[in-house]
């Protein structure tokens, strides 16, 4: 009774959704940015396979989408080693059989003074915030090339990724490193019809931001013309957008996402 029930409901709506029908592997998805984009894809139809190096976080991005009526697996990988992320997409073509949309959400954002940074700390954000975009990518396009339809690349980037920040050396670094990965495969993968993009968010309210500093948070908040920090909804918008067919004459670029933080001055 449930999959006729589900079977009505895409029938119903189904030529209204933005993605109906496809298959997205969203990493990071288990809270923040990361499990918005995972919800909103699934209420636009899409199949979603929810990535998160914590089994937890991905249980209850499922439960959520699941209670939403769209449907989804988890599945618990380190996007940064390239055996998980190998299984990852392995699981994804033997439960559905393609793989339309990727988004290499996963990101960490340590504060360190650039004179204490140590080399396994810079190692740890670059493997988990740049290596996992090609480690996924590369696995993704494999898959998409494959199939011989197309696809659809995002990355999550970051305004770090062009103007500087203090004590976060790596992750500017890392995210700058997207941006430059994100043009260059485009290229490449143009004669496929593989579209790939990113989005550049600004100071957005996730958990992990939350654990800042009041005075921190009103300072970023300060800094906005919009008045307002970022919610997950904001980007997972401009991310479920470059994934939809109205963003087929789009690649290669980054998206900034941020209240008009970086016009400001």
């Amino acid at each position: 009774m449930a999959s006729i029930r589900f079977n009505y409901y895409l029938g119903a709506w189904g030529d209204c959704m933005e993605l109906s029908g496809k298959v997205a592997v969203v990493t990071g998805a288990g809270r923040g940015i990361g499990e918005e984009i995972a919800v909103q894809f699934a209420k636009e139809g899409a199949i979603v396979v929810v990535a998160s190096l914590h089994a937890q976080e991905c249980d209850d991005t499922v439960k959520k989408i699941s209670a939403a009526r769209g449907r989804a697996i988890p599945f618990q990988c380190d996007v940064s080693c390239a055996k998980d992320v190998k299984k990852l997409f392995e699981k994804t073509l033997k439960e559905f059989g393609k793989v339309d949309i990727l988004v290499n959400n996963a990101g960490i954002f340590p504060f360190v003074q650039f004179k204490d940074m140590t080399e396994e700390q810079w190692d740890k954000v670059i493997d988990v915030n740049l290596k996992s975009v090609f480690l996924c990518s590369r696995e993704a396009a494999s898959s998409m090339v494959k199939q011989g339809r197309g696809g659809k690349i995002v990355s999550v980037s970051s305004i770090a990724s062009i103007i500087g920040y203090p004590n976060l050396v790596h992750y500017c670094a890392s995210k700058g490193g997207i941006n430059a990965f994100t043009r260059a495969l485009a290229l490449e993968l143009a004669p496929s019809k593989i579209r790939v993009n990113a989005v550049l968010p600004g100071g957005v309210k996730t958990p992990g931001v939350g654990e800042l500093d009041e005075k921190v948070l009103k300072g970023i908040e300060s800094g906005v013309p919009l008045a307002r920090m970022g919610q997950p909804v904001d980007i997972a918008n401009a991310v479920l957008f470059l994934a939809s067919d109205k963003a087929d004459y789009i690649t290669g670029q980054t998206l900034v996402v941020d209240g008009g933080s970086t016009i400001k001055d």
